[in-house]
């Protein structure tokens, strides 16, 4: 009994001794597992991720950041880039047209080129020391050939001999005088021709554009705009040439190129009276300076068209005077722009010439006789395609452009 107690005691000091052991182990095990937590806190929902490590970075500026822990918001540090805006249309550069001051002496050289048959011709024949019956006849189908005109002809002719008569020579330089002093005359260096640009009581001036079919009428009113735009005046035109489709957008374009609003009709085909009253209508509530009416190219013997002419005029009239009536004649139709500016004269009352291609035409001599047919100043005149080369006519510029 004795052996199997001592047996037994042995028995279960053994098992404590081997449980102790056990549980040493697994508290040893457990301990290690917490230290291996401790290395990381754990996370907090909604935390963004640096709120984790607030240790500064080591790298520089370009370091990228750690990825941010699952489902936390992200929070950027640099400023967040804005989006781009839409992109924005330029704006437009309105062009500031030259000053038409001095713009045909600017010009003579184009001039000269254009009618020198008058001046060297007649210098020619003037000079050359007999001047019979023969050579005086030469003198005269020279200057008919310009389309003076006969009269204007006959004038100079009998002045130029008598000058000759009287001094008894020909020398050039004393016949290049009498030339110029006899063909000033002839154009009329006292004729008013101002145009009318200026406002009127509390309206502003209205000008009417006429003419026909081909002579340049709406680029003619482009040109005029931005001769007025160069006066600092403030303009407005009226696109009243509803039957060619082109015409509005034209001058449109003209009149934007220098900040010039245009009134128009969105209907090809419109009444161009209702579009002119209209032109006239809103330059007298914009307090405009002028009003530039560009109306139709017609036949000037067609008796319906011209009819027409008649009925814009008056329709403008009924809220404001016409102050200005201006013809625009091609130059290089000679003396069938005689007949077409008395019929549109009888129909609207014109009040100034506009001679376009003069610098196409050796025939200057027009400027004479359309200003003997009408008893109206050529104003204007156009010497080549640019957009500044409208200028206010100068009577002794275009003279010494043929003589000298």
């Amino acid at each position: 009994m004795a052996d199997v107690d001592t047996v037994l005691i042995f028995v279960i000091i053994g098992v404590v001794i081997l449980l102790g052991a056990v549980g040493y182990g697994v508290n040893l095990l457990r301990g290690r597992g917490r230290t291996l937590e401790r290395e990381a806190p754990p996370t907090r929902p909604g935390l963004p991720a640096e709120d984790l490590d607030r240790r500064p970075p080591t790298g520089g500026a370009d370091t990228i950041a750690p990825p941010e822990a699952p489902g936390a918001p992200a929070e950027v540090e640099t400023t967040t880039p804005t989006a781009p805006s839409a992109p924005t249309a330029p704006e437009p550069t309105l062009e500031r047209p030259e000053s038409a001051r001095g713009r045909l002496q600017r010009l003579r050289a184009r001039l000269a080129r254009s009618n020198s048959s008058i001046g060297q011709g007649l210098l020619a024949l003037l000079s050359r020391g007999k001047l019979d019956e023969e050579a005086w006849e030469e003198v005269e189908d020279t200057l008919i050939g310009s389309d003076l005109g006969v009269e204007a002809t006959t004038e100079l002719v009998d002045s130029l001999r008598r000058r000759v008569k009287i001094d008894g020579t020909t020398d050039e330089a004393t016949v290049r005088e009498w030339l110029r002093e006899d063909l000033l005359s002839l154009v009329q260096p006292d004729m008013d021709r101002r145009i009318a640009s200026s406002r009127v009581g509390d309206r502003p001036a209205v000008i009417l554009v006429v003419g026909v079919n081909g002579t340049g009428k709406t680029t003619t009113v482009g040109k005029l705009a931005r001769v007025l735009v160069a006066e600092d005046r403030e303009v407005i035109l009226g696109a009243a040439d509803t039957f060619r489709a082109a015409a509005a957008d034209q001058l449109e374009t003209w009149g934007a190129r220098v900040g010039v609003p245009t009134v128009r009709s969105d209907k090809d085909g419109a009444d161009p009276a209702a579009v002119a009253f209209d032109a006239v209508k809103a330059g007298i509530e914009e307090e405009a300076d002028v009003v530039i009416i560009d109306t139709a190219g017609r036949l000037h013997n067609k008796v319906g068209l011209m009819d027409e002419l008649s009925k814009v005029k008056r329709v403008i009239e009924k809220q404001s005077e016409i102050d200005e009536v201006l013809l625009v004649l091609d130059a290089t139709t000679g003396q069938n722009g005689l007949q077409q500016a008395k019929v549109f004269s009888q129909a609207v009352d014109v009040t100034g010439i506009v001679l376009t291609k003069l610098d196409g035409t050796a025939k200057g001599g027009i400027v004479v006789a359309v200003q003997r047919q009408l008893g109206v100043p050529v104003k204007l005149v156009g010497l080549g395609e640019g957009p500044d080369d409208l200028a206010p006519f100068d009577p002794e510029a275009f003279v010494d452009a043929i003589v000298m």
